[in-house]
């Protein structure tokens, strides 16, 4: 008898035991399909992609988006039904919501970058935005060097607050980058004049200004930072789920229901106050929905 049989059949029950604990290796499919219910992760204040309307329900561009991939989800496990539980998270929270698997996904403003790709996954990016400055109209702002010695609001866990702090180092600002909770609370900085400006996506400035009881008073300004290419977040190591989130936004592209999508929150009168952004799709957007890819440009 040979005795290392045993020990054979015991590892290979504790290798089986740790598949079946770990989230990652049951696969967002089976803990679906287990459950019946998806998990959202959503934004409060990032208009229009994913913010709370006037009866504190979750809307926007990027919901919309995840809505159709819950479809396509609860179609590919053949589900007569598929309930949807969402979790508010914010831009410091949002990884670790999805790296963790307590989310199937994150639908809101987040650049997929190759920092990013180490921690979670990525779709096919729904818009391409760059960063640039919100400021007071009355301020005289209308560049970066000119907040030389002054204090400029980013919110915190962004892409923004690395570029800002890069930027500050290299033109020997001496500004002084005060960190947010949210897109909110670093808007009301500015309002309030605590900062003189606020660092963010121009398409995040725009949905904040436009939202503003005094739009006019605001401006956005300055040339880009960066380029920013948003993406749903999945969580890693996932081909199976990925796959399904893959083909359903290849599909809404090839069909055209994207740019339908578009146009109700960026071209259309939006909640909570009715306003119209008028923003058409930016032409960076238009070329990369003629060859859909999760590869951006800073693959490492």
């Amino acid at each position: 008898m040979n005795n290392s049989h045993p020990w054979r059949a015991l590892a290979l029950a504790v290798a089986l035991a740790a598949a079946t604990l770990s989230p990652a290796r049951a696969g967002m499919l089976d803990t679906v399909r287990a459950s019946q219910e998806i998990v959202v992760a959503h934004r409060d204040s990032s208009v229009p992609f994913s913010y709370l309307d006037q009866n504190a329900r979750p809307v926007g561009y990027a919901m919309d988006i995840c809505l159709k991939i819950v479809d396509a989800v609860k179609r590919e496990l053949g589900l007569p039904a598929l309930a949807v539980r969402y979790v508010s998270v914010t831009s410091a929270s949002r990884i670790g919501v999805i790296a963790g698997g307590k989310a199937a996904l994150e639908c809101g403003s987040t650049t997929n970058n190759a920092a990013r790709r180490k921690e979670v996954a990525f779709t096919i990016p729904h818009f391409i935005s760059a960063v640039r400055l919100l400021v007071r109209a009355d301020s005289g702002y209308q560049s970066l060097d000119a907040l030389a010695g002054r204090r400029v609001a980013a919110t915190a866990g962004t892409t923004t607050v690395p570029t800002l702090r890069r930027l500050n180092a290299e033109h020997d600002l001496r500004m002084t980058v005060v960190e947010a909770t949210d897109h909110a609370q670093a808007y009301a900085l500015v309002e309030s004049g605590k900062v003189d400006a606020f660092a963010l996506d121009d398409v995040l400035l725009y949905g904040l200004r436009a939202n503003a009881a005094r739009p006019a008073s605001y401006q956005v300004v300055g040339k880009a930072m960066s380029i920013e290419p948003y993406a749903i977040m999945l969580p890693p190591g996932d081909a199976a789920f990925k796959k399904v989130v893959d083909q359903e936004m290849r599909r809404l592209i090839a069909s055209g229901e994207i740019q339908q999508i578009y146009r109700r929150w960026f071209q259309q009168p939006i909640p909570p106050k009715g306003i119209n952004l008028e923003l058409p799709m930016p032409a960076m957007l238009r070329d990369s929905f003629r060859f859909p890819s999760d590869k951006v440009g800073d693959l490492e």
